[in-house]
């Protein structure tokens, strides 16, 4: 705030008024009024040619600043937090201030780093060792209690690891056992920060390296779902594999993350179906970081996870709400996109969140051509029904 006030004594014009909702980047501001109400009220009167112009309009905002790319890199803040992540006007303020920073910068790389990282490697080597000590005790309930203890204690060392200050709502709904819990995803740390609280089953593709190894000691103590890359791309087979897991109801939750990507803590982007096809009890969770203190977010396609880890433990923590909903089945008469969409829509109200139509998985690939030619069927049969044509 101090950094805030500085530059904007420097500022000989009043800066323009933010935005009270959180944005990601904007900058241009939209007109929130939907497509149809916008094109019935300009056909109140006869038409024009100058209608053209709000699709000309929409077209120009979609190039300059489209709402599904923005959400694959790190939010802006409203104010510096004296961490590098920041807006350019933040270069150089004044003397006072970049002292402050450079205290920042010995105090975060020379002493939290270090602590930081003397955890992670305590915790890591505590969750190989524990689970492997665990995992040669036959099946019994000794062994499923040993397991969860080994869990949520190595999970709490690693958020300490990283300054974690997680704060927890409503934990009468924590996901039970034989339920699916579903959240939205901004990190890979996502899971350590629900695991801290509650034991679960992950679901994911076999890793090599040091996941690998953690993977296989973590599965040999808890019931975890673990798929070779083959075997990742038969949905049948992942379908029916979780439907075993669901039937067991003295097994853990499982925890999915139906968007497939992260997500940069602003909005929650279409969740994928199969994950609510299985059946069983769904448990919405919301996560929503402060990005006053650390950028929780993974943007995969600019840092590997090794530079990813190096920013989050050279931040100045990691502070996050943790929102438990209420339990969720499938209604009578609704499909799984359906089931989805509903359950998308409580967390993204529950976190503050942006709810988008648009799947994660465009961070990677292209828009298909069949949904383009969809959207322009939508269009026309708006300006038909108007009648603007």
């Amino acid at each position: 705030q101090w950094a805030t006030i500085r530059l904007q004594k420097g500022v000989k014009k009043p800066p323009p008024q933010m935005p009270r909702t959180p944005t990601a980047n904007g900058i241009i501001e939209r007109d929130e009024t939907p497509m149809e109400k916008e094109i019935a009220l300009l056909n109140r009167a006869d038409f024009e040619f100058s209608h053209i112009f709000y699709f000309c309009k929409k077209g120009f905002e979609a190039i300059v600043e489209d709402e599904v790319t923005q959400r694959f890199s790190s939010e802006e803040l409203l104010s510096w937090n004296l961490l590098t992540r920041t807006n350019v006007n933040f270069h150089y303020i004044s003397l006072k201030l970049t002292v402050v920073w450079v205290i920042g910068v010995i105090v975060r790389y020379c002493f939290l780093l270090p602590l930081r990282f003397t955890l992670a490697t305590i915790g890591i080597s505590s969750m190989i060792v524990g689970t492997t000590i665990v995992g040669q005790l036959p099946n019994s309930s000794v062994k499923n209690y040993l397991s969860e203890v080994v869990h949520l204690t190595c999970s709490r060392i690693l958020v300490r690891a990283l300054s974690g200050t997680i704060h927890y709502h409503n934990k009468e709904n924590r996901p039970q056992k034989g339920g699916i819990c579903v959240a939205n995803h901004t990190s890979p740390i996502d899971a350590i920060i629900l695991t801290t609280d509650g034991c679960y089953a992950m679901v994911g593709q076999v890793h090599g390296g040091l996941m690998g190894v953690i993977q296989r000691a973590t599965v040999k103590a808890c019931p975890h779902v673990w798929f070779e890359r083959s075997e990742i791309k038969d949905r049948h087979l992942v379908t029916r594999r979780l439907r075993e897991h669901v039937a067991d109801k003295g097994k853990l939750p499982i925890l999915i993350f139906p968007e497939g990507t992260c997500i940069n803590n602003t909005s929650v982007m279409m969740f994928k179906k199969g994950s609510f096809e299985i059946g069983g009890t769904i448990y919405p969770v919301a996560i929503k970081y402060d990005p006053q203190f650390g950028d929780a977010f993974w943007n995969s396609s600019k840092y590997n996870i090794v530079s990813y880890l190096l920013r989050i433990m050279t931040s100045w923590a990691i502070v996050c709400n943790v929102w438990y909903l209420p339990p969720m089945v499938r209604q009578e008469g609704e499909d799984a996109v359906q089931f989805a969409n509903r359950v998308r829509s409580a967390i993204a109200r529950q976190g503050g969140l942006t709810e988008l139509p648009w799947d994660g998985g465009l961070k990677r690939a292209k828009v298909k051509d069949t949904f383009k030619e969809e959207q322009q069927k939508n269009y026309s049969k708006m300006l038909v029904r108007n009648g603007s044509v």
